[in-house]
């Protein structure tokens, strides 16, 4: 790493190096004991990966390169799966529900997996973790805490909070209901009998023998077992402290409705001896109503979705887009988030170094943004499936081809990918909504204007030329159009269907002058522009 680089983040806006600063003054520019500083996402193995996982490794991940740049000590990156968790009820997407129903109680890594591809659901639901993460190129070491648990790691700092129950009371009691309160305890027994999580009150804590007793709930008896060796787990607010101390855990981000839980969890983190990781709490996904995303209610946009119609380097940016704002998460953003991504992809070589690091897709790329001419917009390719009617990548490179001579499927990758999320996003979207109407008799004389005007226009004209021209026909129908964007509105709402589009200069450039003027012709003489 340079030193140039170095200073130039020491200084950076960019909200990543702004974390980053924090965790190196955490660190004092040491490398701690456990021999580098450890960044950390949690995950809960009760389903599968999500756009939120995403999210949260891809915010982590950058503030992770942001750090080492910064400092250049040396990282790693935890995903740690709360395997050992009981499985409070029975997923509605999954085959042998009624057996799932037996093993309501026991830890996900004690549940048989309902697929009968692996040795748990906790063991499936972890390997779909990994595969995802996988996918997406993320350098990170998975956890487990079944085998944190039962494998001895957290002993230690089991049998401190053990030592520190009374403390540790104090912090969860007060934030609990009456009702929680009086059957409240840190530590849930597994059952030697069962094998379920018992969610019990602690009849007594016995410090010096590392046990607690409780009461069996279904036969009254009474049971002393260790808080060591995977005997017992914490409730969630602990474990998360004790997790923290345990590892030494540096960062760790959380959405902003845990907002209190982590200030409850730093409580008892400094309780045992450790020091709360730093962290930014982000904001949540929004509909396009404005209601939070739920998953049950299936409201809002999926990781799957999004992935079907733009490539993931868009959805990164997504998440690196103002974390701590909510943001509405539906299909309506994914063009605007590709051309956002294209255009900071664009600027980014002619960008001097200082600006560079503030730029998301130095972010998004690890500090390696890939080069590459575009040449398009997404929205410009979504217009021209649009006006061709066609799903066909063929028929879109031929235009493409014209447009960009020497740009092609091998010459142009990014591009070629861009066109087939184009066409997926058109035949879903922008095909089942546009609706063409007939120009009147005002807008047919401004479009029979534009039509001679493009064709008095020399070969290769350029697309702000055109556009400018665009501009001179409406400003020639001042009675018509008294405000330019209804001029703009006729022309996408009578020759595209819709009532946004693109640039028409740049459309027109693409699609062909001679192809608009005949589109402008057909659409003059009343023919149906949808066949």
């Amino acid at each position: 790493m340079t030193d140039d680089l170095r200073d130039l983040a020491r200084t950076s806006n960019a909200w990543p190096f702004a974390e980053a600063r924090a965790v190196a003054k955490r660190v004092g520019g040491r490398v701690p004991d456990k021999g580098h500083v450890l960044f950390e996402t949690g995950y809960g193995p009760s389903g599968l990966p999500h756009i939120g996982t995403f999210g949260e490794v891809a915010r982590t991940t950058m503030v992770r390169h942001a750090f080492e740049v910064l400092t250049g000590l040396p990282t790693r990156l935890i995903a740690f799966s709360d395997d050992m968790d009981g499985l409070r009820k029975v997923p509605d997407n999954i085959p042998n529900k009624e057996m799932m129903a037996e093993h309501l109680g026991r830890p996900l890594t004690s549940v048989p997996d309902p697929f009968g591809t692996h040795e748990s659901f906790g063991h499936h639901n972890n390997a779909r973790l990994r595969s995802f993460l996988d996918h997406f190129g993320f350098d990170y070491t998975f956890q487990s805490a079944t085998e944190s648990y039962r494998g001895g790691a957290f002993d230690a700092v089991l049998l401190r909070l053990l030592d520190s129950y009374d403390a540790v009371m104090k912090v969860m009691l007060p934030t609990l209901g009456e009702e929680r309160r009086a059957t409240y305890a840190p530590f849930l027994p597994l059952c030697p009998r069962t094998g379920r999580v018992l969610q019990v009150p602690l009849l007594e804590t016995r410090p010096a023998d590392g046990t607690v007793v409780y009461a069996d709930p279904e036969t009254g008896g009474t049971v002393e077992t260790p808080v060591t060796g995977g005997h017992c787990k914490l409730q969630w607010k602990p474990d998360w402290a004790m997790r923290w101390t345990a590892l030494g855990v540096d960062y760790e981000m959380s959405g902003k409705d845990l907002i209190d839980s982590v200030k409850q969890s730093s409580k008892i983190c400094r309780i045992l001896g450790g020091t709360p990781p730093e962290g930014v709490s982000y904001e949540l996904f929004l509909d396009q109503n404005g209601e939070k995303i739920s998953k049950s209610r299936g409201n809002g946009l999926t990781m799957e979705e999004w992935l079907a119609y733009a490539p993931p380097e868009s959805l990164a940016l997504f998440m690196y887009v103002k974390p701590r704002t909510a943001k509405r998460l539906y299909f309506d953003v994914i063009p605007k988030t590709v051309d956002d991504y294209l255009a900071h992809l664009e600027t980014y070589p002619s960008q001097p170094p200082s600006k560079r690091l503030d730029n998301p897709v130095w972010h998004v790329h690890g500090g390696e943004p890939p080069h590459e001419t575009v040449h398009l917009s997404f929205n410009i390719l979504l217009n021209l499936a649009s006006v061709c009617h066609s799903e066909d990548r063929a028929v879109l490179w031929h235009y493409i081809g014209r447009y960009a001579p020497g740009a092609s499927p091998q010459t142009a990758p990014t591009l070629d990918r861009l066109v087939g999320y184009a066409i997926n996003y058109y035949r879903d979207f922008v095909k089942p909504a546009k609706t063409y109407r007939a120009p009147s008799e005002a807008e047919a004389a401004a479009l029979g204007d534009l039509a001679a005007t493009l064709e008095s226009l020399p070969d290769g004209t350029p697309a702000v030329d055109i556009q400018t021209q665009v501009y001179e026909v409406g400003k020639r129908h001042p009675d018509t159009f008294a405000d330019l964007k209804d001029w703009f509105k006729a022309l996408y709402q009578v020759l595209l269907g819709q009532d946004q589009g693109p640039r028409m200069g740049s459309f027109i450039a693409l699609y062909g002058r001679a192809e608009t003027v005949d589109l402008i012709r057909r659409a003059m003489a009343g023919e149906d522009l949808s066949a």
